[in-house]
C-alpha cells in the first residue's frame, strides 16, 4: 500500500517518533501534527467526500443555484413546526396534571410524576431521533416521519378525553370528593390507553427535537461571510417560536379547555400539529440538506475498539507508520469534512495508530481515521456542559408542577379578570418573548462594552448567566414560599390548600417566573448554538440531542428527588416536604434544596466552562505550535 507522509511547509520530512510521555515531549507533539494520509485504503464508509457540509436537495445531489433555497424563508417554515411542537408539549405538560387529577381521579403527587416521566422521556429519547437523522435518515425525513407519529399520540389523546368509555365515571364527583379520594378511580386498562398514546406522543417529539434546530441552521451557508451572525439571530428566533407555542399553549389552549372541555382542547393541539405538518411539507422545494454520514454509533463503536486493541501498542516503536487519514481534503466520513488532530484523550489517539501489522487493507475494527477519531473526542468534551443544565431543566419541571399547586392557594384576579391557574406559567413565556425583543437592541450592546464580545456574549457565557440567574429565581421561590405558607397558616387555611387567599395575589409567583424565563433564555439558546457549532460535522442532530437529553434527565431527576424527599421527610406522624396540602407541607425547605444544588451545579459549570475550548481557539492554537515546530526542526537537505 503506498503512502505518503504530510511534510511541513519548509519541506522537511517529519518522522513521529515518541508520543508515550517520555522527555522527548517535541517529538510527542510533532506526531499529533503530522500524519500519514493512505492513497487506496477501502475504508467502511465508500470514497470520500469534499466539502463534508456541502448542501444537496432532497435527492441528495448537490443544489446549483442555492439562492433559490435555504435562508429566512426556508427556516420560517421550520418555525412553524417547531411553533406547534412546542403548543402541544407545554400544553400537554400544563394540562395533563389537571387532567388525571380532574378527569382520571389520580393524586396530584402521582399525576405530576407521571408527566414528569413523559417529559422526561419525551427528551431523553431525543438521542435515537439524532441518531436515525445522522445515520440514515437525514433531518428532513426523520421530521416527517415522527411529526406524524406526533399527531397520531395527539390524535389518541383527544380521543381519550372525548369518548366516555376511556374515562371513570364523572357521577357524584365534586370538589370536596376529589379531595377525599372518593372519586371512581380510573380502571387500569383506561390508564393504560391514557399512558400509551401519552408516550407516543412523547416519542413522537423525541423525533422531532434534536432535528428541528439544527435542520434550520443548515438553510444558512456556512462560507458567507454573515454567517455567524445569521447563526445566532436564527438560533434566538428560534427560540422565539419555542416560546410563542407555551404561550399560546398557556392561554388559549387554557380558555378553551375552560370553555368547551378537555376534548376541544387536546383537538386544538391536534389540530395545530397538522396544519403546522401541512406547512412542514409545503416548504420542501426550499429546503437545503445535509447528506447522513453512516451510523455515529458505529463509528464511535470502531474508536474504542481500535484504541482497546491497540493499547499495549507504544506511541514510539518501529513498527510505526504514522496517524492514519484518507488523502487530500476529503474525508472518509459522508457529511463531513476532515478535522485537526488534537492532543485531547491521547489514548483514543491509539485507534489511528497505523501499524506495519495492519497490512495494505486493515478493518476499520482495527484502524481509524484522524478524523474518526476527533469526532468522538469531540462528543466527549461536550458532555460537561449540557451535563450543568440538567439541574436548571430539573428546576423547570418542578415549577411546572409545585408552582401550579402554590397559585391554587393565591388570588389570581387581574382587575374584574380572574386568571386559570393553568394559565399562571405564561409568564415565564411572557418575559421570554420580551427578553428576545429586546437582545440585540439592548442587552448586546451593553454586554458588547463589558465583554469585548461582537455578540454581547460568548456562547457559554450566556449559559452561565441562565445558570446563576436560576440560582436567583428558586431562592426567591423559596422566601416568598415561606411567607405564603405561614400566611395560610396565620389566617385559618392550613386545611383548605384548593381554596384562594382573597388577600394574597398570586402575581408575587411573577417575580421566580420572569427569573426562571431569563435563566431560560441566556442557557437554552446558548447551549444550543454551542452545541451546533462545536459538534462533529455529521454529527449535529446528535449534538443538539445533547441538549434534549439533558432535559429529559433533568425531568427525571425531578421525579427522583421528589420521590427521596416523600420517602425521607414523610411518616405516619407528620407530612412530607412535597404534602398534597401544600399548607401543612414545606415547599420552601424543598425550594432551599434546590437553591443548594443549583450553587454547586454554578460552581461545577465554571470550572467545566474554565477548561472547555472551541474548536476554533484549538485550529488557532494547533497552527501556532505548527509555527513553532517548523522553527525548532532543522532544515534537511
Amino acid at each position: 500500500m503506498g503512502t505518503r507522509e504530510i511534510k511541513s511547509p519548509e519541506g522537511g520530512l517529519v518522522t513521529p517518533a515518541s508520543l508515550d510521555g517520555n522527555p522527548d515531549s517535541n517529538h510527542r507533539k510533532k506526531l499529533g501534527l503530522y500524519f500519514i494520509e493512505s492513497d487506496d485504503r477501502r475504508t467502511a464508509f465508500g470514497r470520500g467526500y469534499t466539502g463534508g457540509t456541502t448542501p444537496v436537495n432532497i435527492h441528495g445531489k448537490p443544489i446549483a443555484d442555492l439562492s433559490k433555497t435555504g435562508g429566512w424563508i426556508a427556516a420560517f417554515f421550520i418555525f412553524g413546526n417547531e411553533m406547534a411542537e412546542r403548543m402541544a408539549y407545554f400544553g400537554l405538560s400544563v394540562n395533563m396534571v389537571a387532567f388525571m387529577f380532574y378527569v382520571m381521579h389520580r393524586p396530584f403527587s402521582s399525576s405530576s410524576n407521571a408527566v414528569n416521566n413523559f417529559l422526561g422521556i419525551s427528551q431523553a429519547s431525543s438521542v435515537l431521533g439524532g441518531f436515525l437523522a445522522d445515520a440514515y435518515l437525514g433531518r428532513y425525513r426523520t421530521i416527517a416521519i415522527f411529526t406524524t407519529i406526533y399527531l397520531a399520540g395527539l390524535t389518541g389523546i383527544t380521543l381519550c378525553a372525548t369518548m366516555d368509555i376511556l374515562a371513570p365515571k364523572q357521577d357524584h364527583c365534586d370538589q370536596l370528593a376529589l379531595l377525599l379520594g372518593e372519586c371512581e378511580p380510573a380502571k387500569p386498562w383506561q390508564m393504560m390507553y391514557l399512558y400509551t398514546v401519552l408516550y407516543i406522543t412523547g416519542f413522537g417529539a423525541a423525533g422531532i427535537r434534536p432535528c428541528v434546530s439544527s435542520f434550520g441552521a443548515d438553510q444558512f451557508d456556512e462560507r458567507s461571510k454573515d454567517y455567524k451572525s445569521h447563526l445566532d439571530r436564527f438560533f434566538n428566533f428560534f427560540y422565539l417560536s419555542v416560546t410563542i407555542g407555551a404561550i399560546v399553549a398557556f392561554t388559549a389552549v387554557v380558555y378553551i379547555q375552560i370553555k368547551l372541555g378537555w376534548g376541544f382542547a387536546f383537538g386544538s393541539l391536534a389540530l395545530a400539529m397538522g396544519i403546522s405538518n401541512l406547512v412542514f411539507f409545503v416548504g420542501t422545494p426550499l429546503y437545503r440538506h445535509r447528506l447522513p454520514g453512516g451510523s455515529p454509533l458505529t463509528r464511535v463503536a470502531q474508536v474504542l475498539v481500535a484504541a482497546y486493541r491497540k493499547r499495549n501498542a507504544p506511541f514510539s516503536s518501529s513498527e510505526l507508520i504514522g496517524l492514519y487519514e484518507v488523502p487530500g481534503k476529503q474525508s472518509a466520513i459522508k457529511g463531513s469534512g476532515k478535522i485537526a488532530h488534537t492532543n485531547d484523550f491521547r489514548c483514543l489517539d491509539k485507534a489511528a495508530l497505523q501499524l506495519k501489522e495492519d497490512g495494505v487493507d486493515p478493518s476499520p475494527w482495527r484502524l481509524c481515521t484522524v478524523t474518526q477519531v476527533e469526532e468522538v473526542k469531540i462528543l466527549l468534551k461536550l458532555i460537561p456542559i449540557p451535563a450543568c443544565t440538567i439541574m436548571l431543566s430539573a428546576v423547570l419541571t418542578e415549577y411546572l408542577t409545585l408552582s401550579v399547586q402554590q397559585a391554587y392557594t393565591l388570588n389570581t384576579h387581574m382587575g374584574q379578570l380572574k386568571l386559570p391557574v393553568t394559565c399562571m406559567p405564561v409568564f415565564p413565556g411572557l418575559s421570554i418573548f420580551l427578553i428576545l425583543s429586546l437582545y440585540y437592541s439592548t442587552f448586546v450592546p451593553l454586554s458588547r462594552r463589558i465583554t469585548g464580545h461582537p455578540h454581547g456574549a460568548s456562547q457559554l457565557q450566556r449559559v452561565g448567566i441562565g445558570l446563576a440567574v436560576s440560582i436567583l429565581s428558586v431562592a426567591w421561590a423559596a422566601i416568598f414560599e415561606r411567607y405564603r405558607r405561614n400566611y395560610a397558616i396565620e389566617h385559618g387555611y392550613e386545611g383548605s390548600f384548593l381554596s384562594p387567599m382573597s388577600d394574597l395575589s398570586a402575581f408575587w409567583l411573577l417575580i421566580q417566573y420572569c427569573l426562571i424565563g431569563i435563566a431560560e433564555v441566556f442557557c437554552i439558546v446558548g447551549l444550543l448554538e454551542f452545541l451546533y457549532e462545536e459538534a462533529p460535522d455529521a454529527m449535529k442532530s446528535i449534538g443538539s440531542a445533547y441538549a434534549a437529553l439533558a432535559g429529559g434527565l433533568g425531568c427525571f431527576a425531578a421525579s427522583i428527588l421528589n420521590s427521596i424527599i416523600k420517602s425521607v421527610t414523610g411518616s405516619s406522624e407528620k407530612p412530607s416536604w412535597l404534602s398534597q396540602n401544600i399548607n401543612t407541607g414545606r415547599f420552601d425547605y424543598f425550594y432551599w434544596l434546590l437553591t443548594v444544588l443549583s450553587v454547586i451545579n454554578f460552581c461545577v459549570f465554571l470550572y467545566c466552562a474554565h477548561r472547555y475550548k472551541y474548536r476554533t481557539e484549538q485550529g488557532v492554537e494547533m497552527e501556532k505550535q505548527i509555527l513553532a515546530n517548523i522553527k525548532e526542526q532543522p532544515l534537511s537537505g
